[in-house]
């Protein structure tokens, strides 16, 4: 059969197949029930995101704002110096209102602070020197830690703020206002969650931004509803400064490891203080964003707390009260040249001379003395007799020994009495010295005094410059004549001051009534201020008294008005 034949014969049987089967009837298909189908649901795991970690964010920050760098801040002295060695970014975060009302420091930006975060194209680079201001330093703080904790590396905050520059006498601008930033760069956000975290708090900040100002929370602290009250300054401060009665003390850099001891309870009330309102509004930024829903910073800190004359306990408090209690009819615990040698020829009292050795050796010394060095005093507790036995200071001129004995009574000795005019009165007297070395103390068991008081004194104590923070009167009238006159405090009594006259630009205040005044002396407490009393032994404890309060240019005048007047010094009546 040829090839074509066998396709024309298969096609054939192809189309019979087709015709074939359209015209058979179709069978009707069987009926299929079908199992019913059952599906089951596997469930949806949604694993949500690990929110941010404040606690974590916040203890590292801390971790990179140790004290001796201010903690973050910057003081307005330093700030002066700097500017005047370079130009820095200046954020001023106060409302445009406030910069009208009060003036800004000369170059400032002005971005209020709940818009900070939403222009940073108006900042510097990441690496750049920032500074941030407000008015005291609150909203500064919170600026200045969300901006570092975005990556921000040389980011400070003006420590007091506008109010504090201002109190330094430094300028404003005052009279112009401020144009709106521009943008100078490209905002960098590295972490989009925590600066969503950060700008939501910032956008949202209430009216009076989270902190309480001195004389509110001293309404709600002599109601019933009280606070819990943490201080984050330093054991250091906290001893030496003093403390709101009532509050804990949890230093800002080992604050977020002791979160145990604040209240579980994260609707409480909680106050946070530390110095200035710079570290205080840091923590409590940090613990709104853990999630506390009720905290607050004092504005200010303990500083405007005490310049209100609100009370602190601890240490400065006891002082203010043994200023105030001081006893006129007792030489304010001194003891002149001629009582000392009576009580000689009656007895051997316990002297100890707190000068240097090699001004033993020099001048002399009184018979039965032994000598410990004023920065060594209170190291040398068990070389003292009992704390209820009889001792004499000595020094000089009665400035250190006036320091000596103040501080041994805060620790509990009760009959400690200075030397008036000290050994240059005694030798003036023509009264009997020794020379050579005297004998050596005798060690004993030193007795039981407060930790936290005793800490404190022995650190200011040690710590007396060169001069021991007196100035002899010929040098201070040749300050005087130069044209640099501090504020000068006379704390003699009122009858000393009409009888024997005063050093010109003098104001007069007792030392009894000194705490009860301290809105006498100058708001900035980096002025210097010289105490005069009529031998140095008052103003000695008045100085103390200041600088424990923070008072960091306080002085004496060595030998008093009874030194100025016997150098022939000008004296007004």
């Amino acid at each position: 059969m040829s090839k074509k034949i066998q396709v024309l014969f298969g096609l054939l049987i192809v189309i019979s197949m087709i015709l074939s089967a359209c015209g058979a009837p179709q069978p009707e298909s069987p009926l299929v029930t079908e199992a019913p189908v059952v599906v089951t649901e596997v469930p949806v795991v949604v694993t949500e995101e690990p929110g941010l970690d404040a606690l974590a964010l916040f203890t590292a920050l801390a971790a990179e704002l140790p004290a001796d760098k201010g903690y973050g801040s910057i003081k307005v002295a330093s700030l002066n110096e700097e500017l005047a060695e370079k130009d820095l970014f200046i954020l001023d975060v106060r409302e445009a209102a406030e910069l009208e009302k009060d003036g800004y420091i000369e170059g400032t930006v002005n971005i209020p602070v709940r818009e900070v975060l939403n222009s940073l194209d108006k900042l510097p680079g990441l690496d750049d020197p920032i500074i941030v201001t407000c008015a005291s330093g609150h909203r500064g703080g919170m600026v200045m830690a969300a901006l570092r904790l975005l990556g921000y590396t040389n980011v400070r905050n003006l420590n007091g703020g506008v109010n504090a520059w201002k109190k330094a006498e430094l300028p404003v601008v005052t009279g112009v206002a401020l144009e709106a930033p521009a943008s100078i760069g490209t905002a960098i956000i590295a972490d989009q969650a925590l600066f969503e975290m950060l700008n939501e708090f910032f956008v949202n900040l209430p009216e009076g931004f989270y902190s309480i100002k001195s004389d509110k929370l001293a309404e709600e602290l002599a109601g019933s509803d009280l606070p819990f009250i943490v201080d984050v300054r330093s054991k250091g401060e906290w001893d030496k400064d003093g403390y709101i009665e009532g509050s804990i003390n949890l230093p800002f850099s080992d604050f977020f490891a002791n979160l145990d001891q604040i209240p579980e309870d994260k609707d409480a009330k909680i106050i946070v203080l530390c110095a200035s309102g710079h570290r205080g509004s840091i923590v409590m930024m940090a613990l709104r964003l853990m999630g506390y829903t009720d905290v607050i910073n004092l504005n200010g800190g303990l500083n405007a707390w005490k310049s209100t004359g609100l009370p602190v306990s601890g240490l400065v408090s006891e002082m203010a009260s043994f200023l105030t209690n001081l006893p006129t009819d007792a030489g304010f615990y001194s003891i002149k040249t001629d009582k000392l040698n009576e009580l000689l020829a009656e007895s051997t009292p316990f002297i100890v001379d707190v000068r240097e050795p090699a001004e033993l050796e020099a001048n002399g010394f009184i018979a039965g003395s032994i000598n410990i060095p004023i920065r060594d005093l209170l190291k040398n507790l068990d070389k003292l007799p009992a704390k209820d036995q009889k001792i004499i200071i000595t020094c000089a001129s009665g400035h250190r020994g006036s320091l000596g004995m103040m501080a041994l009574r805060l620790l509990g000795y009760t009959d400690v009495v200075n030397l008036n005019g000290g050994l240059n009165a005694w030798i003036k007297a023509e009264l009997p010295v020794e020379k050579g070395a005297p004998v050596a103390p005798t060690a004993g068991t030193a007795p039981e005094v407060d930790a936290s008081a005793f800490a404190a004194l022995d650190a200011y104590l040690s710590g007396l410059p060169e001069g021991f923070g007196a100035i002899k009167s010929p040098d201070f009238n040749t300050e005087l004549v130069s044209g640099t006159v501090p504020f000068m405090l006379d704390v003699r009594t009122t009858a000393e001051w009409d009888a024997n006259g005063h050093i010109e630009g003098a104001i007069n205040v007792p030392v009894n009534d000194v705490p009860a005044n301290l809105a006498q002396l100058p708001a900035d407490k980096a002025a210097p201020i010289m105490v005069i009393c009529a031998s140095g032994h008052r103003g000695a404890m008045t100085q103390m008294y200041l600088q424990f309060l923070g008072y960091t240019n306080v002085r004496n005048l060595n030998g008093g008005m009874n030194g100025w007047i016997a150098a022939q010094l000008p004296v007004v009546k």
